[in-house]
């Protein structure tokens, strides 16, 4: 009979296997918070703006898309060569700013029958569409305005109808073009037609657009250009009518603007003076349009008064 003799306690811890032990996993640490960027400080408006004896004024900050100063900012009015503003967004957007444009009679005709601003440019000159630009925005040219339209659309009514036809996709609902460069066409009884309006607000909103495209922010900047003699046209200089960024002789008294960026100036007898400015300061953008003011140099004065006051705004920091 076999027995079974018991293992005793000793030999069994012989063979007795130790648990290794599971490590803690250590928790991945958190990455540290950053610190959070305070608010910039921004224009706040403080009182009232600035009474001007001006048809409509409107002043914008780019920053914050604050409204500063808004006078009669939706009531329409005739806006004269600040209409050339949507005839050089048409003609950048519109493609090869390489092409040739031949000088047209049409195109002189306009200045001397309408007592219009002149690029002084010549019948059968070709010159390039981004030449011509310069000749639009920097001595204001009506003549380069009728050139550009037939360049591109054939004929000024064509190019017209594109001009208002973008005008409603952006939204202009208060703007309306009759021609490319903002002259005052009168009726057979010496009346002027009506048809070439729009609102300080919505001239805001159109240079805004533009300034985004560089090639326009480059041109309403210069304060002069110049296009030497070709084989294919004339020598010509463009001095700009923005007395904010240099001297002009429609406003001589007015001194330049420390940080103007341009816009665009316009005038006629039934608008008045009209200004599409734009002025940087301390980091801080606005734009603003001024209507119906009482002459050439008024419309500079007026637009620095509201710069002036803008800039001079208190900064504080906006609630969270």
């Amino acid at each position: 009979m076999l027995a079974f003799t018991p293992v005793g306690s000793s030999l069994l811890s012989r063979f007795a296997v130790t648990p290794t032990p599971i490590a803690t996993p250590s928790p991945t640490p958190l990455p540290p918070t950053p610190t959070p960027t305070p608010p910039k400080p921004v224009l706040t408006v403080v009182g009232s703006p600035p009474r001007l004896n001006v048809g409509a004024a409107y002043l914008f900050d780019n920053d914050t898309g604050h409204t500063l100063d808004d006078f009669h900012g939706e009531v329409p009015r005739p806006m004269a060569s600040t209409t050339k503003i949507m005839t050089a967004v048409i003609a950048i957007q519109a493609g090869n700013l390489d092409r040739v444009i031949t000088i047209q009679q049409d195109a002189l005709k306009e200045v001397n029958n309408n007592n219009g601003s002149s690029a002084y440019l010549r019948v059968g000159d070709q010159i390039k569409l981004r030449d011509l630009l310069y000749a639009l925005l920097l001595p204001s040219g009506d003549d380069a305005a009728i050139a550009i339209g037939d360049g591109i659309s054939g004929n000024t009514q064509s190019f017209v109808n594109v001009m208002n036809i973008f005008a409603y996709r952006l939204k202009l609902f208060q703007t309306h073009y009759s021609n490319p460069d903002g002259l005052t066409y009168y009726n057979v009884s010496n009346r002027p037609l009506p048809g070439n309006y729009t609102t300080g607000y919505d001239l805001v909103r159109l240079a805004q657009y533009a300034m985004k495209l560089p090639l326009f922010a480059e041109i309403v900047k210069t304060t002069e250009y110049r296009l030497a003699p070709s084989a294919h046209h004339h020598g010509y200089n463009w001095p700009t009518t923005n007395s904010l960024l240099a001297y002009a002789s429609d406003a001589p008294t007015v001194k330049v603007y420390a940080g103007a960026m341009g816009i665009k100036t316009g005038y006629t007898v039934e608008a008045g003076g009209c200004l599409v400015f734009s002025a940087t300061r301390n980091g801080h953008d606005l734009m603003g349009v001024v209507l119906g003011s009482a002459n050439k140099t008024s419309r500079f004065l007026d637009a620095v008064t509201l710069l002036n006051w803008g800039f001079g705004l208190p900064l504080k920091v906006p609630s969270v």
